[in-house]
């Protein structure tokens, strides 16, 4: 099932996507209580498929992206948070803060919460996952490397676009996922690359805090990331999810 975001007038509510429309939902993505038989109609925006209490995000999460930032693989997962306030709809732009700095894409894995978890583990993960869509976790390099912790280069306003549907039936442990920059593959991996793989890392998290319904986990990016500028567009294509694209201002 792949699951939306909507808001009609001002009206949000989840729907099913299917066939390339969308079918509302009576409850939300988290308690389904029926589906509409018939799709919607007349226009509606496309908002991020969730709206987190917290986002978290897994740091030099693949080998390789770890030797092209030149940085030490930690014998534990390295878990940072991203804000809310972070958080863009697909087509919405991505806003650089800095234009004077290097400003990077990254296409990740995000791992959507559907039951509030502590203290579990990797073996139980799978159960409390709804499912998993894209994400761009933007990186402001010139401020990550100056602060040596990772909050402000990547909480900027726009700095995580996501969506554009959660996948809920869908196996994480070997998708391709590609960064696609004006028409052309600039990135591309595998989510089997991973060094905690996604059962492992919620476990991780939720015994560092509570997780709740609708928390996001991004789950690192391969290597190959690269710069954004104005007037470019991002898309972030993941196997058996979908793309989202965002265009890129000043």
């Amino acid at each position: 099932m792949q699951i939306a975001r909507l808001q009609q007038n001002e009206k949000i509510f989840h729907a099913v996507h299917k066939d390339g429309a969308y079918y509302p939902i009576t409850g939300d993505c988290f308690q389904i209580k029926s589906i509409a038989e018939q799709p919607l109609t007349g226009d509606y925006k496309l908002l991020a498929p969730v709206a987190p209490s917290k986002i978290l995000a897994l740091g030099v999460n693949y080998r390789k992206h770890a030797a092209e930032l030149q940085r030490e693989i930690k014998p534990e997962p390295l878990l940072f948070l991203k804000p809310p306030s972070a958080l863009l709809n697909p087509g919405e732009p991505i806003v650089i803060a800095r234009p004077e700095h290097r400003t990077d894409y990254e296409a990740e894995l995000a791992v959507v919460i559907g039951r509030t978890c502590r203290n579990i583990t990797a073996r139980e993960a799978a159960s409390y996952i709804l499912g998993y869509t894209c994400a761009n976790d933007v990186s402001d390099r010139v401020i990550q490397k100056a602060d040596g912790q990772w909050t402000r280069a990547k909480g900027f306003d726009t700095y995580c676009p996501l969506g554009p549907h959660i996948a809920t039936a869908l196996s994480p442990e070997n998708l391709l996922l590609e960064t696609i920059l004006n028409g052309e593959v600039v990135q591309s991996g595998h989510t089997s690359e991973m060094l905690t793989g996604v059962f492992v890392a919620v476990a991780f998290a939720s015994g560092v805090m509570t997780l709740y319904p609708g928390d996001v986990l991004l789950t690192g990016t391969p290597d190959g990331i690269g710069l954004i500028h104005n007037g470019d567009t991002v898309e972030i294509r993941i196997e058996g999810i979908g793309s989202l694209v965002n265009p890129v201002v000043e």
